[in-house]
């Protein structure tokens, strides 16, 4: 059983999940960087292990649950237990959609991802989580998963608004809360991170400028939320502009 802390994200082998994985290897911690392709997996976990990190690959893709728990399997044979879960992959499946025009189909993919997954991987691995004497879950959500934010940014999101997106942010957002308080009496911290705009694959066909944050930036936040000690919160939104709460859910 490894003496290190032990965490696991989701979606790790590219953009500021990959950059989590490393900023989180960096600091000493064994980290699990699961994808759902084994090649690209492996190949992204080999160039971090290379530079000295202890970076290991889990295949795990967070819409099927028999790969989910092999996964929970893997790391539960390796390490005996798991300090960070980061609940990092994500999709949009609607743009150049406009609002009007958004398939249920469309809906129930970003769901399937963005929240059905979240909840899988959270099912799979809170018994390993209750192990650890500091256990931390952040989950990667959006400010455009903030229904104060959507209220606010009306009339901008008419046409190109990401229905999809946005709801299983909200969503998202609501788990976050609901885990936080369920999970408060076994020590286990439940946070959502916002990265800011960042240019990933994740926005690559997005029509308006998808920003100029790196994903180093990107991962500031997550990483802080994933690093909390004994006596941090639980329960809270975070994003880029500062460690304080961003705005109210």
């Amino acid at each position: 059983m490894t003496t290190n802390e032990v965490a696991l994200v989701t979606g790790g082998n590219k953009g500021i999940g990959r950059e989590i994985v490393r900023q989180l290897a960096t600091r000493g911690l064994t980290v699990y960087l699961a994808a759902r392709n084994p090649e690209l997996g492996s190949a992204a976990a080999q160039e971090l292990a290379a530079d000295g990190l202890d970076v290991r690959f889990v295949q795990l893709d967070v819409t099927d649950v028999a790969s989910v728990d092999a996964a929970a399997k893997q790391v539960e044979a390796d390490a005996g237990r798991l300090d960070v879960l980061v609940n990092n992959a994500g999709i949009v499946a609607e743009w150049g959609t406009s609002v009007a025009d958004i398939t249920a189909d469309q809906v129930r993919a970003a769901y399937e991802v963005n929240v059905f997954g979240v909840v899988t991987a959270t099912h799979a691995f809170v018994p390993l989580l209750r192990r650890s004497p500091n256990a931390r879950i952040v989950n990667m959500s959006s400010g455009l998963g903030s229904v104060n934010l959507l209220s606010e940014l009306d009339g901008r999101l008419a046409t190109q608004g990401l229905l999809a997106y946005s709801s299983s942010k909200a969503a998202l957002n609501a788990l976050t809360l609901v885990y936080a308080s369920a999970l408060r009496a076994d020590g286990i911290k439940v946070n959502a991170a916002t990265p800011g705009l960042v240019p990933t694959d994740l926005n690559t066909q997005a029509a308006v400028p998808r920003g100029s944050r790196t994903t180093a930036d990107g991962a500031v936040v997550p990483v802080a939320l994933a690093m909390l000690p004994v006596d941090g919160p639980t329960g809270v939104f975070r994003g880029p502009e500062s460690l304080a709460d961003v705005a109210p859910w």
